[in-house]
């Protein structure tokens, strides 16, 4: 039956799109106004959509739902993004507690292809990229962190003390000397009488 005067029906919306208002893509009609990103309600155009199972997105949260995993993917050249998409309903892998190891290198064809070394906070591969060498093992840039308080260290930052690493705070505050006079600052002793 003809359609006299209506135009085709709005893929997101599902009303009447007249062509004055009409975007297509993927051989279906949008309103204008619809013609957003199914996760962060982006406005689209042809340049940054991307389509998935009759589904549009902007082509960052595509990325992030679809796309590779892993460190560093998603967020184009020299960004590194630790969001691991919960908006989008991806639920992130457990968060594994610390495990050393202790064969960095288990085969000759690791050695020289490289990411065998794994960390000695998560036990995942560590490739030169993201590769930091503290207490003689190799980290995560993101694991190199005080195993107390968590903060961010540096080689000149860090201390070990039975394979983990620590601020230099957090350090002397538990494994630093005990006892009277300690740990109160320069010129803090006092005498008792």
């Amino acid at each position: 039956m003809p359609n006299w005067g209506g135009g085709n029906e709005c893929g997101a919306c599902h009303g009447t799109v007249y062509h004055a208002e009409e975007v297509q893509c993927d051989g279906r009609s949008f309103h204008k106004c619809c013609f957003l990103c199914m996760v962060c309600r982006k406005g689209l155009d042809s340049t940054t959509l991307a389509i998935h199972d009759q589904e549009i997105y902007c082509k960052s949260c595509y990325g992030k739902k679809y796309g590779p995993k892993g460190y560093g993917y998603g967020q184009g050249a020299g960004t590194l993004n630790m969001d691991r998409g919960e908006r989008l309903g991806i639920k992130p892998e457990e968060t594994q507690t610390h495990r050393p190891t202790s064969n960095p290198n288990p085969s000759k064809f690791a050695q020289k292809f490289g990411g065998s070394e794994k960390c000695a906070r998560c036990g995942e591969s560590v490739y030169a990229a993201e590769k930091v060498k503290g207490a003689g093992k190799p980290w995560h840039k993101n694991c190199f962190r005080c195993a107390k308080c968590g903060k961010s260290l540096e080689s000149t930052t860090q201390t070990e003390k039975d394979g983990e690493i620590y601020c230099k705070a957090c350090y002397a505050k538990n494994f630093g000397p005990k006892g009277f006079g300690y740990g109160q600052g320069a010129g803090a002793l006092v005498h008792a009488q």
